[in-house]
């Protein structure tokens, strides 16, 4: 789990799912969110380096995870989506209220 936590400096977390944000990590993630939430993060970023696959789940964790920094005046982006997730994510107007970017 603690793998999935690419950087955390003060109060700034980089989250790098190591595959798929499916419903069947989400056990995993929501966990390591909260960990960082209850450290006092307030900037958190995912990294979707290695996530070639997002369901209705995964897309309720960002959603989720950025309600919750919201709440606490934080900052939540999204940084190398694949194509297809960034295009789904803009498709659903999530860009609208935080960043996503891709690489491509």
């Amino acid at each position: 789990m603690a793998d999935m936590v690419r950087e955390h400096t003060g109060n700034r977390a980089v989250i790098q799912p190591a595959g798929d944000v499916v419903a069947a990590s989400i056990g995993e993630l929501r966990p390591i969110m909260q960990g960082l939430l209850a450290d006092g993060v307030q900037e958190m970023v995912v990294d979707l380096t290695n996530v070639r696959m997002m369901d209705s789940r995964g897309i309720g964790f960002l959603i989720s995870a950025y309600n919750s920094l919201r709440k606490v005046g934080g900052r939540f982006s999204v940084t190398h989506a694949s194509g297809e997730i960034f295009d789904l994510l803009r498709t659903m107007r999530i860009h609208q209220h935080f960043s996503v970017s891709t690489d491509e």
